[in-house]
C-alpha cells in the first residue's frame, strides 16, 4: 500500500504551496481536510485552492454539499474512505492537508463517533436557548453533564456544542464516553508532518490574508450567500470570515470593527490549531520563515523521500 503523507498546521502557515509542491513532485493528489472547504460557494472565507491551483493538481473533498446540508465528520469519513481506495487503487500518492484536527483524527486513527441521528426539534431547542442566553449557558450545560467532552470544546464552538448536547440528551449517555479510536497509533505507512512559524510571524500573515480576502471579493461572497437565503442559523455560515461580515452586509456593523474582529477570531483559532496538533502524533515538524521558505521545502522533500523509501524497502 503506498503511503499516506499527511501535512499539518495552523491556518495561514502555509500548507497549501507545500503540498502543491510535493503534490508536483510525488505526482500526488490532494486531500482536503478542511471543515469549511466541503461547502460549495464559500471559496474566497475558505482559501479554496483556486482553479489554476485545482488544475496543476487534483483536489479531493472540497466543494461536496451547499451550505444549507448538514455535513459531520462521519460523512467526511465516507468521502474520505471512498476517495483513499481509489488513490490506492490508481497507486496514486495521496496528500492529506488541512486545518480541521478533528477530520483528519477521524481518518488517520479511525475514530468513531456517536451514531443518533440529528434531531431537528432537540438541536432547534437548543439553538433557541443560545440565541437568547448564549453559548456560555450551553457550554457550562455540557460542563455539567459531560466534563471530559467540555474539554475538548471551545465554549464558543457553537456547532460542536449543540452535536455533543444533542448526543447526550438523546441517549442519556456522555459524549465522551460514545467516541473511541478503533486504534491507538497511525497506520505503519503514514508519514504525520507538521508545519509551524514563529507566533508573531504567523499572526502578521494571518492579518494580511484576511485583507486579501476582502480585496478578492469576500464582502461579495457573503451578500452573495446571504442573497441565497443562507443564514447565521446555518452552521456553514458559522464559519470565520462569514459570521463576522454578515452583520456588515445587512448594514448593522460598520466594516473596519468586523475585519479586526475577524482578525482577532482566526489568530485565536490558529491558536488552538497549535494547541490541538502538538497532542497529534506527529513525527516530524518544521518551522517556516519568510524568506527561506525554500530550505524547509527542500528539508521536507529530503525526509519524505528518505522515510518513503525506507517503507518501500520493508515492504518488499
Amino acid at each position: 500500500m503506498l503511503p499516506l503523507i499527511v501535512l499539518v498546521g495552523p491556518t495561514a502557515v502555509g500548507k497549501t504551496g507545500l503540498a502543491i509542491r510535493l503534490a508536483l513532485h510525488f505526482s500526488a493528489h490532494i486531500l482536503s481536510a478542511d471543515s469549511m472547504q466541503v461547502y460549495r460557494g464559500m471559496d474566497i472565507g475558505t482559501a479554496k485552492p483556486t482553479l489554476e491551483e485545482r488544475r496543476r493538481v487534483p483536489h479531493h473533498l472540497i466543494d461536496l454539499v451547499e451550505p444549507d446540508q448538514l455535513f459531520t465528520v462521519v460523512d467526511y469519513q465516507e468521502h474520505y474512505n471512498r476517495v483513499k481506495a481509489q488513490l490506492d487503487a490508481k497507486g496514486i500518492l495521496p496528500i492529506l492537508t488541512g486545518g480541521t484536527g478533528l477530520y483528519i483524527r477521524a481518518v488517520t486513527q479511525g475514530f468513531i463517533f456517536p451514531s443518533p441521528p440529528p434531531n431537528p426539534e432537540l438541536r432547534a431547542e437548543l439553538k433557541r436557548e443560545a440565541e437568547t442566553e448564549g453559548p456560555a449557558v450551553l457550554y457550562q450545560r455540557l460542563r455539567e453533564l459531560d466534563p471530559a467532552a467540555a474539554e475538548k470544546i471551545h465554549p464558543q464552538d457553537l456547532k460542536r456544542l449543540l452535536r455533543a448536547l444533542e448526543v447526550i440528551l438523546a441517549t442519556g449517555k456522555p459524549f465522551s464516553a460514545q467516541q473511541k479510536a478503533a486504534q491507538t497509533v497511525l497506520p505503519p505507512n503514514t508519514v504525520y508532518l507538521g508545519l509551524t512559524r514563529a507566533r508573531d510571524e504567523l499572526y502578521a500573515r494571518i492579518n494580511e490574508r484576511v485583507d486579501q480576502m476582502l480585496a478578492q471579493g469576500l464582502l461579495e461572497e457573503v451578500a452573495a450567500l446571504l442573497a441565497k437565503g443562507y443564514g447565521l442559523e446555518l452552521p456553514a455560515m458559522q464559519g470565520l470570515g462569514y459570521k463576522e461580515l454578515i452583520p456588515v452586509v445587512q448594514g448593522l456593523a460598520p466594516l473596519a470593527e468586523a475585519v479586526e474582529l475577524l482578525k482577532k477570531r482566526t489568530r485565536n483559532y490558529a491558536k488552538r490549531q497549535e494547541t490541538w496538533f502538538r497532542r497529534e502524533p506527529v513525527e516530524q515538524w518544521f518551522t517556516l520563515k519568510t524568506g527561506e521558505e525554500e530550505d524547509c521545502y527542500e528539508k521536507i522533500l529530503q525526509y519524505l523521500e528518505g522515510r518513503i523509501s525506507k517503507m518501500s524497502n520493508i515492504s518488499r
